[in-house]
């Protein structure tokens, strides 16, 4: 698929219902215990979204619109560990809809053109990045989290489904990708 700004923000605008219709009203086991640096929960996730949108999409995409040669601050991977710390799921729901939706609409206010997805960023880890690698990066990154998310859940039940494992691709540890 050619990437476009719009397909791009269908992605992006889907993603807090998503989780909204995936996560609200579960208990915790499903979605905040288990979880650390190495093995997040949907609750550390949401955390994670959380600081992205306020640190990492739209501050690095007006970087590059500025064109004034700074390189993208080092993004902070486990911020939401103290961050979100004595918030319920529902607050960072509600929390990660209203960041996500004032994003877009900064986002579609640009009007980007080719022109503009084709500027260059320095990110301190990559090197050179282009404005269209961040914002296709975006939506992928949802996409991922949304897996992880998914794997993080089922894994409760590994024990549990007995000889079906095999059938289960999100179970089977040698193709998943967390």
């Amino acid at each position: 698929m050619r990437f476009e700004i719009g397909k791009t923000v269908e992605i992006l605008r889907q993603t807090p219902y998503t989780l909204e219709r995936f996560l609200a009203e579960l208990s915790p086991e499903w979605t905040q215990f288990g979880g650390g640096f190495n093995d997040w929960s949907p609750y550390d996730v949401l955390g994670h979204l959380i600081h992205g949108e306020e640190t990492d999409w739209i501050p690095r995409a007006e970087i590059i619109l500025a064109r004034d040669g700074r390189a993208f601050e080092k993004f902070d991977r486990m911020a939401q560990f103290e961050r979100s710390a004595g918030k319920g799921l529902n607050e960072l729901l509600e929390e990660f809809a209203h960041a996500r939706s004032i994003s877009i609409e900064k986002l579609l206010s640009w009007e980007l053109t080719p022109e503009h997805l084709a500027l260059e960023g320095f990110h301190p880890e990559l090197g050179r990045v282009t404005l269209e690698q961040l914002l296709a990066t975006w939506a992928v990154h949802d996409l991922n989290h949304i897996h992880q998310i998914a794997t993080f859940m089922a894994r409760q039940y590994e024990s549990n489904v007995g000889p079906w494992v095999q059938y289960l691709g999100i179970l089977n540890k040698k193709g998943a990708a967390v």
